[in-house]
């Protein structure tokens, strides 16, 4: 069997920078002879985990792990002695010596496929980038970039592309530049039913790296026509979107120098935070910020700065980020922009400009102060019930808390502003600590989502999961900004790409629905027989109240903006021109529609 030769291994081993290697991985401090940093194998508060550059060796007092720098690599990344040999040589730039017949050692070539297709996806960046600033077809995707105040600097640095419209385009390219039909199949690129048909189309591109900056996955964004607003790879050996954060590779260096790390929403508002100089911004991709991503986070960043939308779905996201920081050891703060009308940083870049956005940026307030003002805001204070489920929305973030002296001096603050005795406050965390919470109504979800219930959106969604041949009719009539519930805008996304790839079966769309919670809530509720009782019609239905309801909130968001600018043209601070006709205009249409679809019903 073909080996790694004695010689590469030795000449590795007397190149290898134990604090450089390791330091991608874990935040070092130097004390003495040695490193310091928390250790990655388990958790701690008091760094335990010391690298010895001499011996090249690590060690953890706290769990006793400890080995060579190649164990580590392995140890991290999961691979095997010849893969992690390959991938230091390959980033040292050693040539790789092979003995019998000159060939890996490892014989199922999952490390070369890999390599195969990280150099194809690099490929398909480089073709999508030419097309959005040299092919007549990209210009509309580059029009749409330019009006969102996104610099020709910001479009090289990010690689965005264009995917044209023509699906068989990309297939004939690749094919003519000699990558194998079987390659292409496996690649994620295309259809599995139509396997000369591109996955993404007209579509401004977003490349996905891995943290040394290779090409593993993309997220399209649609620019005409129906289906959803965003549309990401789907996952691979190389692409793990729970364990992947965009823009990753671009934002370690300053996160290493700040220790700190923005957390926003999509691609376009880690893009517009980078054209401000906040270049230690990332963003999930179309999940929750997970705890995979945290603990990625945590080998560099002690502080978290959460910057998501203004509106109720980013307000919940926001929540639940909070625990997912404090679980895994990170302190987390949440930005609070005071712009008029202005939910994220992507508008605010649009809309005032990059010095605006740094300046947004640095307002911001600590975690329990947006809980504890959040509590107040969700519950009524006015009476006994109220304030107790205000209470009781706080304890999962106490019980996050390792430090009593901390804890008490957050359960005075509750007491005093919610009005309450802090012995009652102690007694009900307690009673919650023991899982003794009576009529308390908190849980380790609560302060990050409401419970699940089938409201109108999810029962929608969960007749067309059972119905699946009336998905097309859904699609057609609804995309996923037109759902609020955070549960609906996943299950929708899950169709949507389910769909995309040709609904291989009911096990591949039940896998792509990420949070537990609500794979098991749509099971449950689709054994129902009222999912099978003339269904066509309750797609309809459901369609029409879904867009109702969509339409209502978009008219009571317009009358407070017209509040708002009345109130801002008369004190002269902002003169908007004819933004408060545009603004009647608008609410006019939404009458309308709202009337016209009350006559229907």
């Amino acid at each position: 069997m073909p080996y790694i030769a004695d010689s590469t291994i030795r000449e590795l081993n007397d190149k290898l920078d134990a604090v450089s290697v390791i330091g991608d991985y874990v935040r070092l401090e130097k004390k003495g002879g040695r490193y310091w940093g928390l250790c990655p194998f388990h958790n701690e508060k008091t760094p335990s985990f010391t690298v010895n550059p001499d011996m090249k060796a690590y060690h953890c007092f706290g769990c006793g792990k400890g080995d060579s720098v190649i164990n580590f690599v392995m140890e991290m990344d999961k691979l095997s002695f010849p893969e992690a040999v390959e991938t230091l040589a390959k980033r040292m730039g050693i040539e790789i010596v092979y003995e019998n017949a000159g060939l890996p050692q490892k014989d199922d070539g999952k490390r070369a496929r890999l390599d195969e297709l990280a150099e194809l996806y690099r490929r398909v960046a480089v073709s999508f980038h030419h097309f959005l600033l040299e092919k007549s077809e990209g210009e509309a995707a580059k029009q749409y970039i330019i009006a969102r105040g996104i610099s020709t600097e910001m479009i090289d640095r990010f690689r965005l592309g264009y995917a044209p419209a023509n699906r068989t385009w990309l297939y004939k390219f690749l094919s003519d530049k000699g990558y194998s039909a079987g390659l292409l199949a496996s690649s994620g690129l295309f259809s599995k039913n139509y396997n000369q048909s591109a996955f993404f189309s007209d579509r401004l591109i977003f490349p996905i790296a891995d943290r040394q900056g290779r090409t593993v996955a993309f997220g399209g964004r649609i620019l005409s026509g129906e289906g959803p607003k965003y549309l990401n790879s789907g996952e691979s050996d190389a692409y793990k979107k729970r364990e992947t954060l965009f823009a990753i590779d671009l934002a370690i260096p300053e996160i290493r120098k700040t220790k700190a790390a923005y957390i926003a929403e999509g691609y376009m508002d880690v893009i517009a935070l980078h054209q401000a100089g906040i270049t230690n911004a990332v963003a999930p991709l179309g999940t929750a910020f997970t705890d995979e991503q945290a603990r990625l986070l945590k080998r560099w960043a002690e502080r978290i700065y959460l910057l998501f939308d203004t509106d109720e779905a980013g307000q919940n996201a926001a929540i639940k980020a909070i625990m997912t920081c404090r679980k895994n050891g990170l302190e987390s703060f949440v930005v609070t922009p005071d712009m008029d009308g202005m939910k994220d940083p992507a508008d605010i870049l649009k809309n005032f400009g990059a010095e605006s956005l740094q300046k947004s940026a640095k307002c911001f307030i600590n975690d329990f102060e947006y809980l504890l003002k959040r509590s107040e805001s969700l519950f009524d204070l006015s009476d006994s019930i109220g304030k107790s489920r205000a209470v009781a929305f706080l304890f999962p973030y106490l019980k996050t808390m390792d430090s009593d002296v901390s804890r008490d001096s957050c359960i005075g603050a509750i007491a005093d502003a919610l009005g309450v005795e802090r012995q009652a406050v102690v007694s009900d965390f307690r009673r919650f600590s023991t899982g003794q919470g009576g009529t308390v109504q908190a849980s380790s979800d609560s302060a990050s989502q409401r419970p699940l219930s089938l409201n109108d959106e999810l029962f929608l969604l969960t007749a067309v999961l059972v119905n699946h041949d009336l998905y097309p009719k859904l699609r057609s009539a609804l995309i996923v900004e037109d759902f609020d519930d955070p549960a609906a805008r996943e299950l929708f996304i899950a169709l949507e790409e389910w769909f995309r790839n040709d609904m291989p079966g009911m096990d591949d769309l039940l896998s792509r629905i990420n949070d537990g919670a609500l794979r098991n809530f749509v099971i449950q509720q689709g054994v129902s027989e009222a999912f099978s009782i003339n269904p066509e019609r309750l797609v309809n239905d459901g369609i029409r109240k879904v867009r109702q309801k969509r339409l209502e909130r978009r008219l009571a968001r317009i009358i407070t903006e017209l509040r708002i600018t009345k109130n801002e043209q008369n004190q002269d601070k902002f003169p908007r021109g004819s933004r408060l006709e545009d603004l009647l205009a608008e609410k006019v249409h939404l009458d309308a529609e709202l009337r016209l679809l009350k006559e229907a019903n």
